[in-house]
Protein backbone atom coordinates (compact mmCIF):
# COMPACT_ATOMS: atom_id res chain seq x y z
CA UNK A 1 0.00 0.00 0.00
CA UNK A 2 1.37 3.37 -1.05
CA UNK A 3 1.28 5.62 2.03
CA UNK A 4 3.27 8.67 3.07
CA UNK A 5 2.54 9.95 6.58
CA UNK A 6 4.77 12.96 5.85
CA UNK A 7 2.46 14.62 3.31
CA UNK A 8 2.71 18.26 4.37
CA UNK A 9 -0.17 20.45 5.49
CA UNK A 10 0.69 22.88 2.70
CA UNK A 11 0.35 20.15 0.06
CA UNK A 12 -2.99 19.10 1.49
CA UNK A 13 -4.26 22.67 1.64
CA UNK A 14 -3.24 23.42 -1.95
CA UNK A 15 -4.88 20.22 -3.18
CA UNK A 16 -8.07 20.93 -1.22
CA UNK A 17 -8.32 24.44 -2.69
CA UNK A 18 -7.97 23.12 -6.24
CA UNK A 19 -10.59 20.46 -5.57
CA UNK A 20 -12.97 23.04 -4.16
CA UNK A 21 -12.79 25.03 -7.40
CA UNK A 22 -13.46 21.82 -9.32
CA UNK A 23 -16.46 20.97 -7.14
CA UNK A 24 -17.86 24.50 -7.42
CA UNK A 25 -17.65 24.31 -11.20
CA UNK A 26 -19.48 20.99 -11.35
CA UNK A 27 -22.21 22.39 -9.11
CA UNK A 28 -22.98 24.89 -11.89
CA UNK A 29 -23.55 21.96 -14.26
CA UNK A 30 -25.85 19.87 -12.07
CA UNK A 31 -27.98 21.92 -9.71
CA UNK A 32 -28.97 20.63 -6.28
CA UNK A 33 -26.72 17.55 -6.37
CA UNK A 34 -23.74 18.64 -4.26
CA UNK A 35 -23.47 15.31 -2.43
CA UNK A 36 -23.53 13.36 -5.70
CA UNK A 37 -20.86 15.63 -7.19
CA UNK A 38 -18.60 15.16 -4.14
CA UNK A 39 -18.91 11.39 -4.53
CA UNK A 40 -18.02 11.64 -8.22
CA UNK A 41 -14.92 13.74 -7.45
CA UNK A 42 -13.89 11.24 -4.76
CA UNK A 43 -14.24 8.41 -7.27
CA UNK A 44 -12.08 10.18 -9.83
CA UNK A 45 -9.37 10.99 -7.28
CA UNK A 46 -9.30 7.31 -6.34
CA UNK A 47 -8.66 6.43 -10.01
CA UNK A 48 -11.97 4.62 -10.16
CA UNK A 49 -14.73 4.06 -12.69
CA UNK A 50 -18.22 5.23 -11.78
CA UNK A 51 -21.69 3.89 -12.58
CA UNK A 52 -24.47 6.50 -12.46
CA UNK A 53 -28.00 5.14 -12.24
CA UNK A 54 -31.15 7.17 -12.65
CA UNK A 55 -34.10 7.90 -14.85
CA UNK A 56 -33.49 9.60 -18.23
CA UNK A 57 -33.21 13.38 -18.23
CA UNK A 58 -31.69 13.91 -14.76
CA UNK A 59 -28.39 15.31 -16.05
CA UNK A 60 -26.09 12.28 -15.87
CA UNK A 61 -24.67 12.88 -19.34
CA UNK A 62 -24.24 16.62 -18.78
CA UNK A 63 -22.28 15.95 -15.60
CA UNK A 64 -19.81 13.74 -17.46
CA UNK A 65 -19.38 16.36 -20.19
CA UNK A 66 -18.85 19.02 -17.53
CA UNK A 67 -16.07 16.98 -15.88
CA UNK A 68 -14.23 16.66 -19.20
CA UNK A 69 -14.43 20.41 -19.83
CA UNK A 70 -13.41 21.39 -16.29
CA UNK A 71 -10.23 19.25 -16.44
CA UNK A 72 -9.68 19.58 -20.21
CA UNK A 73 -9.61 15.84 -20.82
CA UNK A 74 -10.21 14.09 -24.10
CA UNK A 75 -13.76 12.84 -23.80
CA UNK A 76 -15.30 10.08 -25.90
CA UNK A 77 -18.91 8.96 -25.93
CA UNK A 78 -20.22 5.48 -26.65
CA UNK A 79 -23.98 5.24 -27.07
CA UNK A 80 -24.83 1.69 -26.03
CA UNK A 81 -27.56 0.07 -28.12
CA UNK A 82 -28.68 -3.56 -28.56
CA UNK A 83 -26.83 -3.83 -31.91
CA UNK A 84 -23.49 -2.47 -30.60
CA UNK A 85 -20.58 -4.89 -31.12
CA UNK A 86 -17.38 -5.26 -29.02
CA UNK A 87 -15.27 -4.00 -31.93
CA UNK A 88 -17.33 -0.82 -32.03
CA UNK A 89 -15.85 -0.05 -28.58
CA UNK A 90 -12.26 -1.28 -28.79
CA UNK A 91 -11.65 -0.67 -32.49
CA UNK A 92 -11.19 -2.95 -35.49
CA UNK A 93 -8.52 -3.96 -37.98
CA UNK A 94 -9.14 -2.32 -41.35
CA UNK A 95 -7.64 -3.53 -44.62
CA UNK A 96 -5.51 -0.72 -46.08
CA UNK A 97 -2.73 -0.31 -48.63
CA UNK A 98 0.59 0.42 -46.93
CA UNK A 99 3.79 0.79 -48.98
CA UNK A 100 2.15 -0.89 -51.92
CA UNK A 101 0.92 -3.84 -49.87
CA UNK A 102 -2.54 -4.53 -48.55
CA UNK A 103 -2.55 -5.27 -44.82
CA UNK A 104 -4.71 -4.92 -41.77
CA UNK A 105 -4.20 -1.68 -39.82
CA UNK A 106 -5.75 -1.17 -36.40
CA UNK A 107 -8.21 1.72 -36.15
CA UNK A 108 -8.70 2.71 -32.47
CA UNK A 109 -12.25 2.77 -31.18
CA UNK A 110 -13.86 5.31 -28.85
CA UNK A 111 -12.43 3.54 -25.78
CA UNK A 112 -9.15 5.40 -26.48
CA UNK A 113 -9.94 8.55 -24.52
CA UNK A 114 -9.26 9.99 -21.08
CA UNK A 115 -12.90 10.13 -20.07
CA UNK A 116 -15.17 7.60 -21.73
CA UNK A 117 -18.90 8.12 -21.34
CA UNK A 118 -20.62 4.76 -21.65
CA UNK A 119 -24.11 6.13 -22.13
CA UNK A 120 -27.01 3.84 -21.17
CA UNK A 121 -24.59 0.95 -20.78
CA UNK A 122 -27.31 -1.53 -19.84
CA UNK A 123 -29.03 -1.20 -23.22
CA UNK A 124 -26.28 -3.28 -24.90
CA UNK A 125 -25.98 -7.05 -24.70
CA UNK A 126 -23.85 -8.60 -21.92
CA UNK A 127 -21.27 -9.70 -24.54
CA UNK A 128 -20.74 -6.10 -25.62
CA UNK A 129 -20.71 -4.82 -22.04
CA UNK A 130 -17.97 -7.33 -21.27
CA UNK A 131 -15.75 -5.71 -23.91
CA UNK A 132 -15.01 -3.07 -21.27
CA UNK A 133 -13.65 -5.53 -18.69
CA UNK A 134 -9.98 -5.52 -19.74
CA UNK A 135 -10.01 -1.77 -20.35
CA UNK A 136 -11.45 -1.00 -16.91
CA UNK A 137 -9.12 -3.33 -15.01
CA UNK A 138 -5.85 -3.26 -16.97
CA UNK A 139 -6.30 0.13 -18.66
CA UNK A 140 -5.47 -1.46 -21.98
CA UNK A 141 -7.21 -3.44 -24.70
CA UNK A 142 -5.95 -6.42 -26.67
CA UNK A 143 -6.83 -6.39 -30.36
CA UNK A 144 -5.31 -8.67 -33.01
CA UNK A 145 -3.30 -10.30 -30.20
CA UNK A 146 -1.51 -7.06 -29.32
CA UNK A 147 -2.07 -5.19 -26.03
CA UNK A 148 -2.63 -1.47 -26.57
CA UNK A 149 -2.37 0.93 -23.60
CA UNK A 150 -5.11 3.46 -22.97
CA UNK A 151 -4.42 7.15 -22.29
CA UNK A 152 -3.55 8.36 -18.79
CA UNK A 153 -5.71 9.15 -16.93
CA UNK A 154 -8.46 6.78 -18.06
CA UNK A 155 -11.94 6.73 -16.56
CA UNK A 156 -15.17 5.05 -17.56
CA UNK A 157 -18.24 6.93 -16.38
CA UNK A 158 -21.23 4.84 -17.30
CA UNK A 159 -24.89 5.79 -17.09
CA UNK A 160 -27.68 3.28 -16.80
CA UNK A 161 -31.41 3.41 -16.52
CA UNK A 162 -33.16 1.42 -13.79
CA UNK A 163 -33.18 -2.22 -14.78
CA UNK A 164 -36.98 -2.38 -14.70
CA UNK A 165 -37.22 -0.15 -17.77
CA UNK A 166 -37.96 -1.84 -21.09
CA UNK A 167 -34.99 -2.74 -23.30
CA UNK A 168 -32.32 -3.06 -20.62
CA UNK A 169 -29.94 -5.89 -19.66
CA UNK A 170 -28.39 -6.55 -16.24
CA UNK A 171 -24.67 -5.83 -16.02
CA UNK A 172 -22.48 -8.91 -15.43
CA UNK A 173 -21.23 -9.19 -11.83
CA UNK A 174 -17.61 -9.19 -13.03
CA UNK A 175 -18.16 -5.83 -14.69
CA UNK A 176 -20.04 -4.35 -11.74
CA UNK A 177 -17.05 -5.20 -9.55
CA UNK A 178 -14.84 -3.04 -11.77
CA UNK A 179 -16.85 0.07 -10.92
CA UNK A 180 -15.42 1.77 -7.86
CA UNK A 181 -18.74 3.51 -7.17
CA UNK A 182 -22.36 3.02 -8.03
CA UNK A 183 -24.22 6.28 -7.47
CA UNK A 184 -27.92 6.98 -7.57
CA UNK A 185 -29.02 10.16 -9.35
CA UNK A 186 -32.23 11.29 -7.68
CA UNK A 187 -34.97 13.40 -9.20
CA UNK A 188 -35.02 17.10 -8.46
CA UNK A 189 -37.29 18.86 -5.98
CA UNK A 190 -39.42 21.85 -7.09
CA UNK A 191 -36.87 24.47 -5.99
CA UNK A 192 -34.14 22.86 -8.09
CA UNK A 193 -36.49 22.46 -11.06
CA UNK A 194 -37.21 26.17 -10.86
CA UNK A 195 -33.48 26.91 -10.93
CA UNK A 196 -33.05 24.64 -13.96
CA UNK A 197 -35.84 26.37 -15.89
CA UNK A 198 -34.38 29.80 -15.12
CA UNK A 199 -30.82 28.89 -16.13
CA UNK A 200 -31.13 26.33 -18.93
CA UNK A 201 -32.49 26.15 -22.46
CA UNK A 202 -33.37 22.96 -24.31
CA UNK A 203 -30.54 21.93 -26.63
CA UNK A 204 -27.94 24.25 -25.07
CA UNK A 205 -25.07 22.83 -23.01
CA UNK A 206 -23.86 24.63 -19.88
CA UNK A 207 -20.83 26.88 -20.29
CA UNK A 208 -18.17 25.14 -18.19
CA UNK A 209 -14.88 26.83 -17.35
CA UNK A 210 -11.64 24.86 -17.29
CA UNK A 211 -10.32 25.02 -13.71
CA UNK A 212 -7.68 22.27 -13.77
CA UNK A 213 -5.26 20.91 -16.34
CA UNK A 214 -4.71 17.24 -17.05
CA UNK A 215 -1.36 17.49 -15.23
CA UNK A 216 -3.05 19.15 -12.25
CA UNK A 217 -5.46 16.27 -11.90
CA UNK A 218 -2.73 13.65 -12.28
CA UNK A 219 -0.89 15.39 -9.42
CA UNK A 220 -4.07 15.36 -7.31
CA UNK A 221 -4.46 11.62 -7.86
CA UNK A 222 -0.85 11.11 -6.79
CA UNK A 223 -1.46 13.19 -3.67
CA UNK A 224 -4.51 11.05 -2.90
CA UNK A 225 -2.46 7.87 -3.03
CA UNK A 226 0.05 9.39 -0.59
CA UNK A 227 -2.62 10.13 2.03
CA UNK A 228 -2.01 8.27 5.28
CA UNK A 229 -4.28 5.35 6.17
CA UNK A 230 -3.99 4.38 9.87
CA UNK A 231 -3.76 0.71 10.81
CA UNK A 232 -7.01 0.83 12.78
CA UNK A 233 -8.86 2.13 9.70
CA UNK A 234 -7.33 -0.62 7.56
CA UNK A 235 -8.56 -3.16 10.12
CA UNK A 236 -12.04 -1.63 10.04
CA UNK A 237 -12.14 -1.86 6.23
CA UNK A 238 -11.13 -5.53 6.35
CA UNK A 239 -13.79 -6.40 8.94
CA UNK A 240 -16.48 -4.42 7.08
CA UNK A 241 -15.82 -6.21 3.79
CA UNK A 242 -15.64 -9.59 5.53
CA UNK A 243 -19.02 -8.89 7.17
CA UNK A 244 -20.70 -8.64 3.74
CA UNK A 245 -20.45 -12.44 3.39
CA UNK A 246 -23.24 -14.70 4.59
CA UNK A 247 -22.69 -15.98 8.13
CA UNK A 248 -20.18 -13.28 9.02
CA UNK A 249 -22.74 -10.81 10.41
CA UNK A 250 -26.43 -10.50 11.19
CA UNK A 251 -26.92 -7.99 8.36
CA UNK A 252 -25.62 -10.46 5.76
CA UNK A 253 -28.26 -13.12 6.47
CA UNK A 254 -29.85 -12.65 3.03
CA UNK A 255 -26.61 -12.24 1.09
CA UNK A 256 -25.75 -14.85 -1.53
CA UNK A 257 -22.34 -13.44 -2.45
CA UNK A 258 -20.42 -10.75 -0.59
CA UNK A 259 -17.84 -8.19 -1.67
CA UNK A 260 -14.45 -9.12 -3.14
CA UNK A 261 -10.96 -8.00 -2.04
CA UNK A 262 -11.23 -5.35 -4.76
CA UNK A 263 -13.93 -3.75 -2.62
CA UNK A 264 -11.49 -3.40 0.30
CA UNK A 265 -8.98 -1.66 -1.97
CA UNK A 266 -11.75 0.59 -3.25
CA UNK A 267 -12.80 1.56 0.29
CA UNK A 268 -9.20 2.44 1.15
CA UNK A 269 -8.69 4.55 -1.97
CA UNK A 270 -12.04 6.33 -1.65
CA UNK A 271 -11.48 6.97 2.07
CA UNK A 272 -8.17 8.67 1.30
CA UNK A 273 -9.81 10.78 -1.41
CA UNK A 274 -12.57 11.97 0.90
CA UNK A 275 -10.03 12.89 3.58
CA UNK A 276 -8.15 15.01 1.02
CA UNK A 277 -11.33 16.81 -0.05
CA UNK A 278 -12.06 17.54 3.59
CA UNK A 279 -8.52 18.89 4.08
CA UNK A 280 -7.43 16.35 6.69
CA UNK A 281 -4.05 14.64 6.99
CA UNK A 282 -5.25 11.04 7.09
CA UNK A 283 -8.29 8.92 6.32
CA UNK A 284 -10.66 8.14 9.19
CA UNK A 285 -13.51 5.79 10.07
CA UNK A 286 -15.92 8.56 9.06
CA UNK A 287 -14.38 8.74 5.59
CA UNK A 288 -14.80 5.00 5.07
CA UNK A 289 -18.39 5.09 6.34
CA UNK A 290 -19.21 8.00 4.04
CA UNK A 291 -18.24 6.05 0.90
CA UNK A 292 -19.23 2.54 2.03
CA UNK A 293 -22.66 2.43 0.38
CA UNK A 294 -21.31 3.70 -2.95
CA UNK A 295 -18.45 1.17 -2.89
CA UNK A 296 -20.27 -1.92 -1.63
CA UNK A 297 -23.92 -1.82 -2.71
CA UNK A 298 -23.35 -3.13 -6.26
CA UNK A 299 -20.92 -5.80 -5.09
CA UNK A 300 -23.48 -7.60 -2.90
CA UNK A 301 -25.67 -10.27 -4.49
CA UNK A 302 -28.83 -11.04 -2.53
CA UNK A 303 -30.74 -14.29 -2.47
CA UNK A 304 -34.32 -14.58 -3.71
CA UNK A 305 -35.96 -14.34 -0.29
CA UNK A 306 -34.05 -11.19 0.65
CA UNK A 307 -35.19 -9.53 -2.56
CA UNK A 308 -38.78 -10.50 -1.81
CA UNK A 309 -38.41 -8.87 1.61
CA UNK A 310 -37.40 -5.63 -0.09
CA UNK A 311 -33.70 -5.76 0.79
CA UNK A 312 -31.17 -4.06 -1.47
CA UNK A 313 -27.40 -3.90 -1.51
CA UNK A 314 -27.60 -0.39 -0.07
CA UNK A 315 -29.87 -1.43 2.80
CA UNK A 316 -27.53 -4.29 3.73
CA UNK A 317 -24.52 -1.94 3.79
CA UNK A 318 -26.35 0.52 6.05
CA UNK A 319 -27.12 -2.31 8.48
CA UNK A 320 -23.48 -3.40 8.37
CA UNK A 321 -22.32 0.12 9.22
CA UNK A 322 -24.54 0.03 12.29
CA UNK A 323 -23.40 -3.47 13.26
CA UNK A 324 -19.64 -3.53 12.64
CA UNK A 325 -17.69 -1.70 15.36
CA UNK A 326 -15.03 0.78 14.28
CA UNK A 327 -12.46 -0.56 16.77
CA UNK A 328 -11.35 -4.14 17.18
CA UNK A 329 -10.12 -4.86 20.71
CA UNK A 330 -7.24 -6.92 19.30
CA UNK A 331 -5.81 -4.05 17.27
CA UNK A 332 -3.60 -1.52 19.12
CA UNK A 333 -4.39 2.11 18.40
CA UNK A 334 -2.62 5.38 19.09
CA UNK A 335 -4.29 8.50 20.41
CA UNK A 336 -3.65 10.28 17.11
CA UNK A 337 -5.48 7.52 15.22
CA UNK A 338 -8.43 7.65 17.55
CA UNK A 339 -8.72 11.43 17.24
CA UNK A 340 -8.46 11.14 13.46
CA UNK A 341 -11.64 9.04 13.37
CA UNK A 342 -13.77 12.12 14.05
Amino acid sequence: MSEDPHLSKEEIQQATEKLQRFRDTLNTVLFGQAELIDQVVIGLLARGHILLEGLPGLGKTELVKGIAKAIHLEARRIQFTPDLLPGDITGNPVLQEVDGKRQFVFQPGPIFGNLVLADEINRASPKTQSALLEAMQERRVTVMGEPRPLPEPFFVLATQNPIELEGTYPLPEAQLDRFLFKLEVDRNDPAVLEQIVLNREIGEEPDVEQVLSREDFLDLMTTTRRMYLPAVVVNYIARLVDATHNGRSEASAGVKYGASPRAALALAAAGKARALIEGRENASFEDVQSVAVSVLQHRIVLDYNAKLDGETGASVVRKLLAEVRTHDRDVPQSMSEVSASG
